[in-house]
C-alpha cells in the first residue's frame, strides 16, 4: 500500500486538519465561480454568441449591451481591474472591444474650453 505524497494533508504536510485551504478560484468558495477567470471566460462565450452577427461593430455593441446590462458593476468592476493588473491575452477581440467601448463610455468627460484648436 502506498502512502500519500508528503505534501497532502492526509500525510500531515499542506493545509492543517480543519483548515479551509484557500480558493484559488475565487471568494466566493465555488471553483471558479466569481473568479476573474471565470469572468474571462464568459465574456469570452457571450463574444461567441455575438460572433455570428454579419457587422463586426454590431457583435461588439451586443455584446457591451449585454455586459452593461445583465452583469452587476463589481462583475464588471473586477474583471476590468483583472485585465488591468494581468493583460488581456485570455480576452478574446470582441469581448475586447466592446469592454473598451464600456469603458469609453463610462469614461468622465472633460470639457473642452471655448475658443477650439486655434493657437
Amino acid at each position: 500500500m502506498s502512502s500519500p505524497p508528503s505534501n497532502s494533508p492526509a500525510a500531515g504536510g499542506g493545509a492543517r486538519a480543519g483548515a479551509a485551504a484557500p480558493d484559488p478560484h475565487g471568494e466566493d468558495g465555488h471553483a471558479g465561480h466569481g473568479s476573474a477567470e471565470h469572468l474571462v471566460q464568459m465574456a469570452n462565450d457571450i463574444g461567441n454568441f455575438f460572433r455570428s452577427e454579419p457587422e463586426h461593430k454590431d457583435a461588439v455593441a451586443g455584446i457591451a449591451n449585454h455586459i452593461a446590462k445583465f452583469w452587476t458593476p463589481r462583475m464588471r468592476q473586477k474583471l476590468l481591474a483583472h485585465l488591468k493588473e494581468h493583460g488581456d491575452a485570455h480576452l478574446d477581440e470582441l469581448p475586447r472591444e466592446a469592454l473598451q467601448s464600456l469603458a469609453r463610455a463610462a469614461a468622465p468627460k472633460i470639457p473642452e474650453p471655448p475658443g477650439g484648436d486655434a493657437g
